[in-house]
């Protein structure tokens, strides 16, 4: 459902239909001019030719020094998607699991289910702060279980993982033999403080994008981190599949890497101000949510909703949102993008609220 809302929500824009789109997290402020002034230079430059399968040396390098890793740890990738696939790819086969906190992106489940592997959801729920139940985790476990995977900060509720649950975590996987596959695609952009994967145990698997953070979502570049046997398997994957990250895309990457703390900062108050915004336009109704602890979504429940429906009533109202079932066995949420223009965000949380009184 996350795909095909986005997909009618566009095909209604083509045909004219003015749609206020909260459904996606496409952040909706430009990429940094000096990022694209990178890029231009680089190609002007004849930064055009085939790269490295595992990615440029001095990004590699880069990376492996914020996060402590050696470069042989590191693959570029073209976005935290390839990343999540090619692991998943590389560590599964059929008739394998994995375990999944839910409420959940549906890329995970969607490669999970295509590679034949089966997807356990360690279901949480709003009423309870979305705590994961660690006892519950070691239930969900047995002798196919490959991978743990965990989104931190969670889309779609922005919830962080406090770093006692991510212990008893790791804990639990390193004592099962499993690997924990983590998404932190958000967490440089967090409202409060995020501990790494890497924190606890360097033998996990990390994966991160530059979309977010950075506002390059059609760039296409991300990045892993794992051990150097799997790193080498992803780098073969890459030279039969899509051969290389462009490398003037890699070389904006580097210029996006020295902003970081300047726009990070930047984009956290921005989605602050407008998290405030949204939870105070919501506090009004009978709806239940929790306060993001990250940028960009609000996971909103009603009693009683269907939330599919409500999803393409509220397109014809002009409002793109995405229903909770995109996410998990959530039917009575539905998922608010912060990434529109501020009066954009205003008047779709108000055409929001008018339909649920």
């Amino acid at each position: 459902m996350l795909y095909e809302t986005n997909e009618t929500a566009m095909k209604l824009e083509a045909e004219g239909k003015r749609i206020v789109k909260l459904n996606i997290g496409d952040p909706d402020e430009p990429t940094s001019p000096q990022i694209i002034d990178t890029a231009l230079k680089a190609m002007k430059s004849g930064r055009t030719k085939y790269s490295s399968a595992s990615g440029e040396k001095r990004l590699r390098e880069k990376l492996a020094a914020i996060h402590g890793v050696p470069p042989d740890n590191v693959i570029v990738t073209t976005g935290s998607k390839w990343g999540a696939f090619s692991t998943m790819f590389l560590l599964l086969k059929p008739g394998d699991n994995i375990v999944l906190p839910s409420p959940h992106w549906s890329a995970y489940e969607l490669i999970a289910r295509n590679l034949g592997a089966e997807t356990r959801h360690l279901r949480t729920r709003l009423c309870e702060n979305w705590r994961i139940d660690t006892e519950k985790l070691q239930l969900l476990i047995d002798q196919r279980t490959r991978l743990l995977v965990l989104n931190n900060p969670n889309n779609p509720n922005s919830k962080v993982i406090d770093e006692r649950t991510i212990s008893e975590m790791t804990q639990i996987s390193d004592d099962k033999g499993i690997k924990v596959l983590a998404d932190e695609v958000y967490s440089d952009i967090s409202f409060v403080k995020t501990k790494s994967i890497l924190d606890f145990c360097a033998s996990n698997i990390l994966i991160k994008s530059f979309s977010k953070t950075f506002a390059m979502t059609g760039w296409r570049i991300g990045y892993a981190i794992a051990e150097k046997p799997l790193i080498e398997r992803m780098t073969k994957l890459n030279q039969i599949t899509l051969t290389s990250v462009p490398a003037f895309i890699q070389d904006a990457a580097l210029t996006a890497l020295e902003l970081k703390d300047e726009i990070a900062e930047k984009s956290r108050q921005k989605y602050q101000k407008r998290a405030d915004l949204a939870c105070d336009l919501l506090t009004r109704t009978n709806m239940k949510f929790s306060k993001p602890d990250a940028p960009f979504y609000l996971f909103p429940k009603r009693e009683g909703l269907d939330s599919e429906r409500f999803a393409l009533d509220m397109l014809h109202r002009g409002v793109a949102i995405t229903p909770g079932t995109a996410f998990g066995d959530y039917k009575e949420h539905f998922r608010i993008a912060l990434t529109a223009p501020d009066n954009d965000i205003r008047q779709g949380l108000n055409t929001i609220c008018e339909a649920l009184e």
